[in-house]
């Protein structure tokens, strides 16, 4: 029996996108779809600090620390006593929001009970 010869026919060899933009094939129809991730920014930050003054007492200064910062005993005093010597101390650092909250509580506490500690909040 004589050979046979066997005669095959190959698809045209289909390009890839870039291959085709690098050859430039690119027609109507052809788009670059590109995903931006959104830039998320971090939230300013403020500082709670407390005044000095003459007439509120210590203990209730190192009550507020504790109660609305939730320092322990020993941070409480060293707050307390950094406020007394310098006229000012830091508290915490916090977002407006809840800056802006502290400083409410802490003035309207002081108030009821007749203190005129001041709390204030200062960007960082």
């Amino acid at each position: 029996m004589p050979p046979i010869d066997v005669i095959m026919t190959v698809p045209p060899v289909r390009l890839a996108d870039d291959d085709r933009k690098r050859k430039g094939e690119g027609g109507p129809g052809t788009a670059v779809i590109t995903k931006t991730k959104p830039q998320t920014k971090r939230p300013n930050l403020y500082r709670v600090l407390l005044l000095n003054d003459d007439y509120t007492p210590m203990e209730f200064v190192v009550h507020v620390l504790e109660r609305f910062f939730n320092k322990d005993q020993e941070a409480a005093h060293r707050i307390m006593m950094h406020v007394h010597q310098h006229g000012i101390g830091e508290c915490g650092i916090f977002t407006y929001e809840v800056a802006e909250t502290k400083v409410t509580q802490v003035m309207d506490f002081a108030r009821k009970h007749q203190h005129p500690l001041q709390c204030i909040m200062e960007k960082k």
